[in-house]
Parts: C-alpha cells; sequence; structure tokens
C-alpha cells in the first residue's frame, strides 16, 4: 500500500530543489564527491550494459546499483565494483529519499518559524500604530479643550463686566426666546416652559409640577396681569403650550404668586446698557455649551429686587442662557433661555389679542363707521354674552338680549367665584337692578323669560363690573354714535366673519368695536382696571321683549 505521508511529487521536488540549494551553498557537491556524476549525453562516455539485465545502465559510470537484497528479490545484494569506499559512508547520504525528508521536515519547521515571527511582527506593528493613533487623538482633544486654570473665584474683567452690562439690551435686540423655568425643589416645585417675548411685553406658558395648586394649566401674562387657562386634569409634567392658545376658558388667575417672577422675567430686558459698576460681581466658574464657553458671573440684579447673590451664564456674546436667583416670595429660581426656539406669540382675546399696525380709516372703512348707529337700530337687537376677567376674585361669564330700539338690556350673570348663584342684570333708561336667583348648570345659558315682576334692586355689587360694557353697546346706535377718533387696529375674524378692528380712544378710556363688512357691530372690547380686556359678543337680530311684567294690582 502506498504510504499517504509521502509529500505530493510537487512538493517533494520544490523540498529537493532547495536541499540542493543549501548543499550548493554550503560547499557540499555529493556527486562529484562520491564520483556520481552522471554522464551527459555530450560527455563522451561509452555507455555501459547493465550485466543482470543486458539494458543500457541509465545510472552513468561508476554509478552504485540499488541493493537487491531483500525479500521480494531472492538474490543477495550486491554492491558495484570499485566504490569500496563508500561502503563506510553514511546511509543517509546514498538514501535521497530520506535525505530530502529529512530536509522536506526542516523546511517545513523553519517555515513555520518564519510564519510565527511574520505574525509577532504584524502584531506589534498594529499595536505601535494603534497606539499612536490614539495618542495623537488625545492630544488633539487635550489642545482644543485647554484653557489655562482659573480661579475659583476673582472680580470681573472689563470685557465681563461690558458683557453683562448689554445683557438685557441683547434680550431686548433678539425679541424673543424659548422658556424654561424651575421654582423651589422637590414636592413644592413648580415648573412653567413656553416663550417670553420682550417685544410685545408677553409672556406664554403651561404651568406643571407638583406645587402647580390652581395655576396648572396654560397662562399668558403681560406687566400688569397674569391670565390663566385652569386645567385641573393635565398632567404634572409640563408640554410646550399650542402655538395658538385655545380661545375660552381664560380668567384673572386666582394665584398670584407668580406675579414677581414674571415681572423679573419681563425686566430681563431693556433699551439701553446698565451702567458698568467696577465694584460689583465676580466671575465664579466657567462651563462648555455646545462647543462655546458660558461664563458665569455673579452680580446684583438690575434695580436691586431680586437676591443679592444672582448668577448670569453668558455666551462670548453677551446672551444670557441661564439664570439662578431668589425671588421673594417664591424661593429659589433657575431660568433657562432656549435663544433658538423664537416663535411669534399671539396674546389670547383677554389680554387684546394681536397687535396689529394701527392706521387710520380708509374712505370705505369711514363709511362703514359713519352709517354703525342706523345699521344698529335696524337690526333692532341682538342677543349677546359677556366675558369679563375683572379681578382675581371676579370672573364674569353671561348671556342674554339688548334691544337698540328701546334702549334695554337683559343677563343672566355668573362670577365663576361665586358660591352658587346667578345674578340677573336689567338696564333700561339709564338705571341697572339685580336679583339674584340659583346659578344655573352651564353659565351660558339664558336668562329666564319673562323677566321676574318683582325683588330688583340697585346698588353696588360685584357684577357691576360689566355695567360699562353695556352701557357703551346701547350708546354706539344713538345719534351719531361713538365719540372720539377711530383708528383701524387689525383686521381679524370673529365666528367666521371677517371684520375690522376699530378703537375708539376718549378721555374715559378706550374701546374696540368689532364691525363686520356688512356694518353691523359684531364684539366691543373694554380694558378692565386690572389691564385684561372684557368682551361683549353681539349676534344682530330679533330678540324677545324684555319688558317686566306689570305688577299685579
Amino acid at each position: 500500500m502506498e504510504n499517504s505521508s509521502r509529500p505530493l511529487p510537487s512538493a517533494r521536488a520544490d523540498r529537493r530543489h532547495r536541499a540542493g540549494s543549501r548543499r550548493h551553498r554550503a560547499g557540499i557537491e555529493p556527486p562529484a564527491i562520491l564520483g556520481l556524476d552522471r554522464p551527459g549525453p555530450d560527455t563522451g562516455q561509452a555507455e555501459q550494459t547493465d550485466p543482470d539485465t543486458g539494458q543500457p545502465d541509465r545510472t552513468g559510470a561508476g554509478s552504485t546499483r540499488p541493493d537487491r537484497t531483500g525479500p521480494g528479490t531472492g538474490q543477495p545484494g550486491r554492491t558495484r565494483p570499485g566504490l569500496p569506499g563508500l561502503v563506510g559512508l553514511s546511509h543517509r547520504l546514498l538514501d535521497p529519499v530520506a535525505e530530502e525528508e529529512d530536509l522536506a521536515g526542516a523546511d517545513e519547521e523553519a517555515e513555520e518559524a518564519r510564519q510565527r515571527f511574520a505574525r509577532r511582527r504584524r502584531l506589534t506593528l498594529t499595536g505601535l500604530a494603534l497606539t499612536a493613533g490614539l495618542s495623537a487623538v488625545l492630544l488633539v482633544i487635550t489642545l482644543l479643550n485647554w484653557a489655562p486654570q482659573e480661579p475659583a473665584s476673582r472680580p470681573l474683567t472689563s470685557a465681563e463686566r461690558d458683557r453683562l452690562a448689554v445683557m438685557r439690551v441683547t434680550n431686548q435686540r433678539d425679541l424673543r426666546a424659548g422658556l424654561q423655568v424651575t421654582i423651589g425643589r422637590g414636592g413644592d416645585r413648580t415648573d412653567l416652559l413656553g416663550w417670553v417675548d420682550w417685544a410685545r411685553r408677553l409672556v406664554y406658558v403651561d404651568v406643571g409640577g407638583p406645587g402647580a395648586g390652581v395655576l396648572r394649566g396654560l397662562a399668558q401674562a403681560t406687566p400688569t396681569v397674569l391670565m390663566s387657562r385652569p386645567d385641573p386634569t393635565a398632567v404634572p409634567a409640563p408640554a410646550m403650550p399650542p402655538p395658538i392658545p385655545p380661545a375660552d376658558g381664560w380668567r384673572v388667575a386666582p394665584d398670584q404668586r407668580l406675579t414677581p417672577l414674571l415681572a423679573m422675567i419681563f425686566a430681563l430686558s431693556a433699551d439701553r446698557p446698565d451702567p458698568v459698576d467696577e465694584a460689583s460681581g465676580r466671575w465664579v466658574g466657567r462651563e462648555r455649551h455646545h462647543g462655546a464657553n458660558l461664563d458665569i458671573l455673579e452680580a446684583p440684579w438690575p434695580g436691586g429686587e431680586s437676591a443679592e447673590h444672582t448668577r448670569y451664564v453668558l455666551d462670548p456674546d453677551g446672551r444670557l442662557l441661564r439664570l439662578e436667583t431668589t425671588v421673594t416670595p417664591v424661593g429659589p429660581v433657575t431660568v433657562h433661555l432656549n435663544r433658538v426656539d423664537r416663535p411669534t406669540l399671539r396674546p389670547v382675546d383677554a389680554l387684546g389679542g394681536r397687535p396689529g399696525l394701527p392706521r387710520a380709516l380708509n374712505s370705505t372703512e369711514r363709511d362703514r363707521w359713519r352709517r354703525l348707529p342706523a345699521r344698529l337700530r335696524a337690526a333692532g337687537g341682538a342677543t349677546l354674552t359677556v366675558t369679563v376677567p375683572a379681578s382675581t376674585d371676579t370672573n364674569l361669564r353671561g348671556s342674554g338680549w339688548l334691544s337698540w330700539t328701546s334702549g334695554t338690556a337683559y343677563l343672566g350673570v355668573t362670577d365663576l367665584d361665586s358660591d352658587g348663584t346667578r345674578t340677573l342684570v336689567r338696564r333700561e333708561g339709564g338705571r341697572v337692578t339685580r336679583i339674584e336667583t340659583p346659578a344655573p348648570d352651564d353659565p351660558a345659558d339664558p336668562p329666564p323669560l319673562p323677566p321676574p315682576g318683582t325683588g330688583w334692586r340697585g346698588g353696588a355689587h360685584r357684577t357691576q363690573a360689566l355695567d360699562p360694557l353695556v352701557a357703551r353697546a346701547l350708546r354706539a346706535a344713538r345719534g351719531s354714535g361713538p365719540s372720539g377718533t377711530p383708528r383701524r387696529v387689525r383686521g381679524d375674524n370673529l365666528t367666521g366673519s371677517v371684520v375690522d378692528v376699530i378703537e375708539v380712544g376718549t378721555g374715559s378710556g378706550r374701546a374696540r368695536y368689532w364691525v363686520d363688512r356688512s356694518g353691523l357691530l359684531r364684539r366691543l372690547e373694554l380694558p378692565t382696571p386690572g389691564g385684561a380686556w372684557a368682551q361683549l359678543d353681539l349676534k344682530p337680530g330679533r330678540v324677545p321683549s324684555l319688558r317686566k311684567p306689570a305688577k299685579p294690582r
């Protein structure tokens, strides 16, 4: 059976060639030493015949025939004459196959050693390359973030004082910013999330957190009044308020504890730099934000309303990103400003709605305004609803009718903060009387018809905040109409009708008339003493008889 461990012919020839090359380099030529040079065709030596076979001897003159001794031959081995000195030589030299196998083994071991060395070399070079790359990266990061070590606290430099002095002017120039406020800590924390518009003097936020209380929900504020739209079912965590606020449900906030905080937020803008006081203020630290170095400066609040240790976090351009202070009686406050999130805010109607661009009336608008009283008298009367956010404890809602032909109005009014009663209000001939009745389930329900015949009383009452609104609506149909110089504030839309909002200023204050394109009055607005706007919405048309029943005789 053929030995399967013998190398393949091609591999064997390759190893034989390498072995011969090594012997040649070492100066050893076995065929020449042993006289085993095989004659070539051009040596001139006569071809010899093998005495056993009679065939030409292909081994060449002086070569040694293979030993025929051994099992299977049946003949004693013979040695060719003329080679007596070869008997003592190593059998390895006379057996080229064994020699080749030894050399092949040595070649394989050397090859494996070379491969192991090459692998170690590659691993070493890879490790060195990775180490060099990591070192370069760390060096670059260190150089980019390196800054001279600052002391724990030091006086402000002139550049830092200048940035702090123009901080409020920068806010005024940027107009708006996103707003995130944290008030207090732990279970008393209140969160505000929304925006501030310094140009229009408006804050619009969602109020949440475990300490929100009755303020939970939406809130809008001006420097003079805080309006809220309570939502007791809202989740504790605040969310960004809707860009277009809901139209209904707004009232003067019953809890005004946020007013000092809002005043501070409005005071973050000014039209001129603050005085530079070289004796006040300290640099207390530095932090990174979006790749920029921010300085933490500690200085008194402009005007001194806030705590002594107010911290401002400013970027290199003097823009305020964070404010940390204590506001009495709110407590510790942190204000974050997002200088990228800056949408245009829309005030709710209780705060006057969109500001618009006031201008004089054009010819078409003047003609409609001049014909307004006649158009109202021709309409006869209107169904009306009223919303009067008068103060923190007076928020009126009501509905009813008025008659321009008889100069009479009759309403049912509910105070959101009342004790479950409803007030019926009647105006006739300039005299206002009232009567208390049980409150209906819905404040928008109209008053009972016909009006009660008895029990009406005059005098001061908590619902008297709507009296100026009703009086002006009735007076709009008299004579030549409202007195004063009208100006168009803006165009708007009310229950699907396009209207012009016309403001008239008089010595007694301002009033806004919403006049549709047919020349009818659709809404009347008056400012309240608390800084909000009261609305009386009208739907011109037929109205029931508003006269009281005659007293029985």
